[in-house]
C-alpha cells in the first residue's frame, strides 16, 4: 500500500494510511474484510465509512505526538490539519528541548513508522533491522505475539526461548545506532 519508497518516514506512512482509507470508503456491511459465502444476518445499521481499527490507529498516533509535544513544550500551538504534518509540528516544537527529549521523540517517530507499516500489511519492515542481542539480520514479525522474533537459532534467552522484541525496543536500538553513526562521522 505504501507508494513512496523514497520517503519511508512515519509521516509518509501515516499519510498513506490516511489517504488509503479516505479514497477507499467502506461500501458494504462487511467493510474492508473477507466476505464469506456462508449465510449471515442482515445488518441493521450501515457500515462505518472506514476501517475503524485504522481510524483508531491514526487517532492514537496523532494523540501520542500531541501529548508528548505538549509535555515537552506546553506553549506548542494547535495541531496541523493534516495528520502527517503532526510529525513536523512535533519537531518544530521540540527543537530546543534537551537531548533526551529529542531522543525520545525520534524513538516515537521510528516506532510509529514501524506500526504504520504493519498496519498497512508491510510486515517485512522489521527484516532489515538487526537483532538487538546478536546483531544479525532476519527478524520476523509475529502478529499473534505483537513482537518481532530473531530467526538466528543461536540467539536465545537464558531459558532457551527465541528472543522477541517489541517495536518500541527495536525503535530505540535503531535510533541509538543512527545517533552513534552520526557521532562517529562527526569526529
Amino acid at each position: 500500500m505504501h507508494d513512496n519508497t523514497a520517503d519511508d518516514s512515519a509521516a509518509s506512512r501515516l499519510a498513506t494510511l490516511a489517504r488509503y482509507f479516505r479514497e477507499r470508503p467502506v461500501t458494504g456491511p462487511a467493510g474492508h474484510s473477507y466476505i464469506s459465502s456462508s449465510p449471515r444476518a442482515t445488518p441493521t445499521e450501515p457500515a462505518a465509512p472506514a476501517h475503524l481499527s485504522v481510524v483508531d490507529h491514526i487517532d492514537a498516533s496523532v494523540r501520542e505526538l500531541d501529548e508528548y509535544t505538549r509535555q515537552a513544550n506546553p506553549d506548542a500551538g494547535p495541531l496541523p490539519k493534516r495528520v502527517e504534518d503532526a510529525y513536523q509540528w512535533c519537531v518544530d516544537n521540540t527543537a530546543d528541548s534537551p537531548e533526551t527529549v529529542q531522543l525520545r521523540r525520534d524513538v516515537i517517530f521510528y516506532r510509529q513508522r514501524l506500526e504504520h507499516a504493519i498496519a498497512e500489511g508491510d510486515i517485512k519492515v522489521v527484516r532489515p533491522i538487526r537483532c538487538p542481542a546478536c546483531r544479525t539480520l532476519g527478524l520476523m514479525w509475529k502478529a499473534r505475539l505483537n513482537a518481532a522474533i530473531c530467526t538466528n537459532g543461536k540467539c536465545r534467552t537464558k531459558d532457551g526461548l527465541t528472543r522477541r522484541w517489541t517495536l518500541a525496543r527495536l525503535a530505540y536500538a535503531q535510533v541509538e545506532e543512527q545517533r552513534k553513526t552520526v557521532r562517529v562521522r562527526a569526529t
